[in-house]
């Protein structure tokens, strides 16, 4: 059908032929708008130098990632990835969903003889516990506070099963993504990152004077450090769940040993990445870095970080800046915050419409966490990681590689 001619440029025998093709792929890429015009398909990737690409769905064969420009020659194992998907996966405890997935995963590509390749890194997390049939309702009900609705009005179609796309089980992804870019980091400068509960509903945990421990998080099912809270927020996620309802919170992250440098002035701000990266997971509603909101009480005499030099470098005196100043990192603790709602999931009746546009009623069905924050503290984390991992590479990029 295609031959090759002159300057390279394919012609066809049959221009009938080729506009018919050209139509029949047109819809896999791009969707018709108003008025003829054409959308872009949504994106699924982030990052720019070290970029993964996500995809899968709740209830479809599995869930995947690439990562693309992953550095060569890094030791890398499957058991490391594992051990922090293990932290994330359902049915850890009984405040949680009690959906049972291994959640295992498996090089497909980018490893060869226990290091990368450089080449695309490839990963993929079957799913095995699926219960498509709990979500027959939804079908034809729009669920109050999900995506069912946008992306319906967006796509013209949707995955009704679990969310489909939109469902938290796409963070799987990113969190194999992110404990390879964890790992990059811990080579390069040590960079510990560490994200925790601080807030469940209305119960707050008392601020924390250093950077809780691993084994801190860990300690309880909430992640919270402190464990008289953590107690009350077990019992609080306890009580919601049994009253078919659920809750939010709030995780605070706080990274170490990150080198003053890093981030881009403008537009890629490291605060406007991270904030774009803690934005774009699922039930999130608020990023804050240093004092936050609660800075703009104060007054540029009492927020303000003094200079001086400590130990041969240029230190603040303090931190309420978060370690960004300039949307670049001054070397100090990064500190931040985000808030996540109420599992949207509940199990009472609601009021909602169907696609025909007629009210009706929905009661909602299927295995769901009363409160996401727990689970999600290591997605936060991942997310974190994979934007330092980015911006220190486009800093030796632009900065380090040519010496003049």
């Amino acid at each position: 059908m295609w031959e090759k001619i002159e300057g390279g440029r394919p012609r066809t025998e049959d221009r009938t032929v080729r506009r018919r093709a050209v139509r029949r792929l047109t819809p896999r890429l791009r969707r018709r708008g108003p008025a003829g015009t054409f959308a872009a398909a949504m994106p699924n990737s982030f990052g720019k130098l070290f970029t993964i690409t996500t995809w899968g769905e709740s209830h479809g064969g599995g869930i995947g990632v690439v990562i693309d420009g992953c550095p060569p020659r890094l030791p890398l194992s499957v058991e490391e990835i594992q051990a922090e998907l293990d932290r994330r996966r359902p049915g850890q405890s009984d405040i949680t969903t009690p959906r049972k997935e291994e959640d295992k995963v498996a090089f497909l590509s980018g490893v060869f003889e226990g290091r990368t390749t450089g080449t695309p890194l490839a990963m993929l997390v079957g799913n095995s516990d699926q219960r498509p049939g709990a979500y027959d309702e939804m079908r034809e009900k729009f669920r109050p506070s999900h995506a069912d609705f946008t992306y319906q009005a967006k796509f013209g179609i949707r995955d009704h099963q679990g969310g489909g796309r939109s469902s938290a089980r796409e963070t799987i992804g990113r969190v194999a993504a992110g404990a390879v870019a964890r790992k990059i980091l811990a080579g390069a400068g040590g960079v510990e990152i560490r994200a925790f509960v601080t807030c469940i509903h209305d119960i707050v945990a008392p601020a924390f004077a250093t950077c809780p421990t691993l084994a801190e998080v860990e300690a309880s099912a909430v992640r919270c450090p402190d464990a008289a809270t953590a107690a009350r927020m077990i019992n609080r996620i306890k009580q919601v769940r049994a009253d078919g309802d659920s809750v939010g919170g709030v995780i605070e992250c706080r990274i170490r040993n990150v080198p003053p440098g890093l981030g881009e002035p403008v537009f890629d701000r490291l605060e406007a990445d991270l904030g774009k990266a803690m934005l774009s997971l699922p039930a999130t509603k608020g990023f804050e870095i240093g004092s936050g909101f609660a800075g703009s009480l104060l007054k540029g005499s009492e927020h303000n970080d003094l200079i001086e030099m400590r130990a041969g470098r240029v230190r603040t005196t303090s931190n309420h800046s978060g370690g960004v100043q300039g949307g670049i990192s001054n070397g100090e603790e990064i500190v931040f915050r985000v808030a996540f709602k109420p599992t949207a999931t509940i199990l009472r009746p609601q009021a909602t419409v169907d696609l025909a546009g007629h009210a009706t009623e929905l009661v909602g069905r299927g295995r769901h966490d009363p409160c996401v924050v727990p689970r999600a503290v290591v997605i936060v984390e991942a997310m974190t990681a994979l934007v330092l991992v980015d911006h220190w590479m486009r800093q030796h990029a632009q900065s380090r590689t040519f010496q003049f």
